[in-house]
């Protein structure tokens, strides 16, 4: 307890009006008469003395006197001070009266006079009882006294630290994303339907307004094509084979589609046709040319159908959007969209069922539009919705005669250009023209290009004298490498390209003889009476 904190009692401070001192000290177990080790001069005086022993002035003011005394931690000339001992001080045994000047332990200074009564008088005791004796290896000033103990750095019970930085700022952010994911999940607890429906759970109106479709878009151009676009199913009357395949319409009521669909209608079956308006009727053969794979059928009745209209594929280029358009597998008014693939592609085509009638040798536009059994005599057209091919063939990796696989991209298609002079010779003349050159090929050749015949096969020479190859001076055993500027691979595409030209067109063919290669133009010419033997 500090001096401001002590009873007074009932005292105010006008009741000391000199300045009060602060009682001597001295250690417990020693007594005013006996040796100080402080030093002798210190031990006849009031006075504290110098904590080393020096010995010193035994007045603050130059002269002696008992009753002043140095700062203590200077030169004290009184060795009476003692703050734990019994012959002054409030927690001593009798007091002198009086408090040496400037006498603060602390270093404080102060010329306030001790005054007894305050302490408990100056008879002796102070109010409090015996000072309590010094802990054990108590440190002070002077000699016989230890330095004091050197500072401890605090520790936590049990000799560890405390937490580091590092690991309070870890648990701090583990603590708040906890306390995230658990507002969360509260805030999903709290506001999830509490069934499982929502009678206030709407999507909307549909967007009102007519969608703008350019005219040239897929969809412009089905809207204007599968009016002209037909279905047929041919069945055999006799049991329940049949087949099914596409069509369209073009001048004058005719429907154009393979002659590989209506093939068994040619032996007593019979044809119906389907209108994209969903309306049947019957119809008949025209004319078929198994050489082209291409055939016109006539409908009885046409409902007022629009007929299509044919483009030009000469002018067909390879990535040229197209679209199919047909009955694959039997689903009418299908429309799938591709590109030009390929050109000129050799494809022999013809009738699957077994029959005698020669193989078709087509010189093929490839797209990879999807084309599927059932698409067979539909139409390829461009983006502005004209014919450039009539579906004819597919490209499958598995194929028998009771089932056949569906499409892996590769199509092949008549171009039209050959299936308009063919459909016009089959509606005039009821059979078509096979545009040939008048030579017989060596099957058994292996090397480049396509090699004419050395001797002759079935009574025919190897080049017709009067043909468009003998007119231009070919010969046997001549090697065919080019026509037009298309390199050719094998015989089956030199006749394919052959068959795709229009009577009268010339070719320009680049051969080669005893190793040296020459060029020739010929004429293209029809043969009167179509072989089944290919040339």
């Amino acid at each position: 307890m500090t001096d401001e904190t002590r009873p007074d009692d009932g005292r105010r401070p006008s009741d000391f009006p000199d300045p009060q001192g602060r009682p001597e000290f001295r250690p417990a177990d020693e007594r005013a008469d006996q040796h100080d080790p402080r030093g002798a001069g210190a031990a006849s005086s009031g006075a504290w003395g110098d904590p080393s022993g020096r010995p010193g002035d035994t007045s603050v003011f130059g002269g002696p006197d008992n009753n002043s005394v140095e700062f203590p931690y200077g030169r004290q000339d009184n060795p009476a001070y003692d703050p734990y001992g019994a012959s002054g001080g409030p927690y001593g045994g009798p007091s002198s009266g009086a408090m040496p000047q400037g006498g603060d332990p602390e270093g404080r200074s102060s010329t306030r006079a001790y005054e007894g009564p305050f302490f408990g008088g100056s008879a002796g005791a102070p109010p409090y009882g015996d000072a309590p004796p010094p802990p054990q290896g108590a440190s002070g000033m002077g000699a016989g006294w230890a330095p004091p103990p050197p500072a401890q750095q605090a520790t936590t019970p049990g000799g560890r630290r405390g937490p580091g930085t590092g690991l309070l700022i870890v648990l701090a952010v583990v603590i708040a994303i906890v306390a995230s994911l658990i507002g969360s999940v509260g805030t999903y607890l709290a506001t999830r339907p509490t069934g499982g429906n929502d009678p206030s759970y709407s999507l909307g109106p549909p967007p009102s307004g007519a969608p703008n479709r350019a005219p040239d878009s897929v969809a412009g151009v089905a809207a204007r094509v599968l009016p002209s676009v037909v279905s047929l199913e041919v069945g055999n009357g006799s049991s329940s084979e049949g087949a099914t395949g596409s069509g369209f319409l073009i001048k004058g009521g005719y429907v154009v589609t393979n002659n590989h669909v209506v093939a068994m209608a040619a032996k007593g079956g019979e044809i119906r046709i389907m209108f994209n308006n969903r309306k049947t009727t019957s119809g008949r053969i025209v004319g078929r040319d198994p050489g082209s794979d291409l055939a016109v059928v006539k409908p009885e009745e046409t409902f007022g159908t629009p007929e299509i209209v044919l483009g030009n594929s000469d002018q067909v280029v390879v990535g040229d959007p197209v679209i199919a358009v047909g009955s694959p597998l039997g689903l009418s008014g299908t429309v799938t969209t591709g590109i030009v693939s390929s050109l000129n592609r050799p494809v022999i085509a013809g009738d699957e069922s077994g029959t005698s009638e020669e193989p078709a040798y087509i010189s093929a536009i490839q797209t990879d539009a999807a084309i599927n059994p059932g698409n067979s005599g539909g139409p390829l057209v461009n983006g502005k919705g004209e014919v450039v091919g009539v579906n004819s063939a597919i490209a499958t990796l598995s194929r028998s005669l009771n089932s056949q696989s569906g499409s892996i991209g590769l199509g092949f298609a008549i171009p039209v250009n050959q299936a308009r002079r063919v459909a016009q010779e089959l509606v005039t003349d009821g059979k078509a023209k096979r545009p040939k050159i008048g030579i017989v090929l060596d099957r058994d050749y292996k090397g480049e290009g396509v090699r004419i015949a050395s001797e002759h096969a079935n009574g025919r020479p190897p080049v017709d004298a009067n043909g468009p190859a003998g007119k231009a001076g070919l010969k046997g055993g001549d090697v065919i490498l080019e026509i037009d500027g298309l390199r050719l691979q094998d015989g089956n595409e030199l006749i394919a390209l052959i068959r795709s030209k229009t009577p009268g067109s010339k070719i320009t063919i680049r051969y080669q003889r005893a190793g040296q290669e020459r060029t020739a133009t010929l004429t293209v010419m029809a043969e009167d009476e179509p072989t089944p033997t290919p040339s």
